[in-house]
């Protein structure tokens, strides 16, 4: 269950998740998880150390680029599959989470999905 004091942040990433074609939140690992509809994306956690961050699938050369940047950190258990995370306090415009929120959905959508997109 994630803590009040974090809920606005989750309630931003599922506004801009279900505002992409079929996506679903499935609760996985104790964590809400997004899914597009069944291949996963996106997921929020938050961590004593970290705080409330937010961990998305890339193409490792997308990952390599992302973690010189120090807002992102591996994702533990993941990163050897292009897992970043993204430290959510350290965002300043939204704008860029809506575009990285897009980016790894199309790393896992279908191309139907992704013309769905396209067309909006």
């Amino acid at each position: 269950m994630i803590e009040a004091k974090y809920s606005e942040y989750l309630d931003k990433v599922r506004k801009i998740c279900f505002a992409l074609p079929e996506v679903k939140e499935v609760e996985a690992w104790g964590h809400p998880t997004f899914r597009a509809p069944k291949k996963l994306f996106a997921a929020f956690g938050v961590d004593e150390i970290e705080g409330p961050n937010l961990g998305l699938k890339m193409s490792f050369e997308r990952q390599e680029q992302l973690l010189e940047d120090p807002r992102f950190y591996p994702t533990p258990y993941a990163a050897h599959q292009g897992w970043v995370s993204l430290r959510l306090k350290s965002v300043k415009r939204w704008q860029e989470v809506k575009a990285l929120l897009i980016e790894a959905y199309c790393q896992v959508a279908s191309k139907k999905l992704i013309e769905a997109l396209d067309a909006d």
